[in-house]
């Protein structure tokens, strides 16, 4: 039968040992096993390294159940609160065109974000359910009452725009003298609610478990509300003549610059689980963004006198906030779907943990 590993004849004389998959072998193989066998051997014994699988398949975490409405959402959002601020400046600088565009658009883009928000809810009245609690500690609660707080005002302030079209005589008379003054009033009320309506969201997705959104909660603030500026920015240069366009022009720089930065931050300041933000389609849309906002700012710089031109430029900042805002939401699905953006950090801190216990451990 031929001679077996540990040189005897016979392959029945091969014991449980020789079938180990190490190489191990039983028999006269143990006199010739010398201290580099025995560090193969180790090393055949030693555990390969883990493959990010999920147990039976299923992923670490629950994807986001949000949909295209949500990051849809998170656009309009930021648009609203931009057109705002841009309102309250042209009513506080004497430019009723800024103003009046500022207004006409923050009431079109809150009530695009309500219809989104009801559409993702599915059915309209958990909204209304919503209301019946004020919990600050839930972003969704707190960002409930801020919209409900921010809609009616801003709906004011665009409906006072409506006031010269009214006859001065008979009923209407008295709205078309009234609806001014409390337009003045609601516009800086919609302008102080503002900041925190274009912000909220990027709180929202920071209180969730997905890593690219969690560990992000120092900067996405800072993008959101660039974002926001620079999309109301781009309102003014849509709508307004260049002559009047001086305070959106100052808008969009200040706006480029905070999401510029936060943006930056997002990419180079979170470790492992800012690789999203640069890779696949995530990193698409938000270099994309980058170059559009780039680009609206240069373009709103030069056009001074052009309305052509900053027209062009207004419209590449509002399609920079959309690209910044999805690619944000497809970062954080992004960073669900593969294990290693969940256990690596986790892991990360636990050894941080270890070591801080054991130096506080140490006399």
């Amino acid at each position: 039968m031929g001679a077996g590993p540990d040189g005897r004849s016979g392959g029945s004389s091969t014991g449980p040992v020789d079938a180990c998959p190490t190489g191990v072998t039983g028999g006269g193989g143990r006199a010739g096993r010398g201290p580099g066998r025995r560090g193969r051997a180790d090393a055949d014994l030693a555990v390969p390294p883990a493959e990010f699988t999920s147990y039976y398949g299923r992923p670490i975490l629950k994807p986001p159940v949000w949909t295209w409405e949500i990051a849809a959402y998170l656009f309009t959002g930021g648009l609203a609160a931009g057109s705002s601020l841009l309102a309250a400046g042209g009513q506080l600088t004497g430019r009723p065109a800024v103003r009046r565009a500022g207004r006409v658009a923050a009431l079109a883009a809150v009530t695009a974000s309500a219809g989104l928000l009801v559409g993702d809810l599915g059915r309209p009245e958990r909204f209304h359910h919503m209301l019946r609690v004020a919990k600050p500690t839930s972003p969704m609660s707190v960002g409930t009452w801020i919209l409900t707080a921010y809609g009616p005002a801003a709906g004011l302030a665009a409906l006072a725009e409506a006031a010269p079209l009214l006859p001065e005589r008979g009923p209407l008379g008295l709205a078309r003298r009234v609806l001014p003054p409390v337009g003045r009033v609601a516009g800086l009320a919609a302008a102080a609610t503002a900041p925190a309506l274009g912000t909220y969201t990027a709180v929202l997705l920071s209180d969730t478990a997905v890593p690219s959104w969690h560990e992000a909660y120092p900067h996405l603030p800072l993008v959101f509300a660039g974002s926001a500026l620079a999309s109301g920015a781009g309102v003014g240069l849509l709508a307004v003549p260049p002559a009047q366009a001086g305070a959106a022009r100052r808008l969009a720089v200040a706006g480029a610059a905070l999401e510029l930065f936060g943006a930056h931050r997002l990419e180079t300041g979170l470790g492992l689980v800012g690789e999203p933000y640069r890779t696949g389609r995530a990193g698409r849309l938000l270099r994309a963004g980058r170059a559009l906002t780039a680009a609206g700012v240069a373009g709103a710089l030069l056009g001074r006198r052009s309305r052509p031109l900053a027209a062009i430029s207004g419209a590449a900042l509002l399609a920079a906030s959309v690209a910044t805002r999805f690619g944000v939401f497809q970062a954080g699905v992004a960073s669900v779907r593969d294990p290693r953006y969940t256990v690596l950090p986790q892991r990360e801190r636990l050894a941080r943990r270890r070591a801080d216990d054991a130096a506080t451990d140490t006399p």
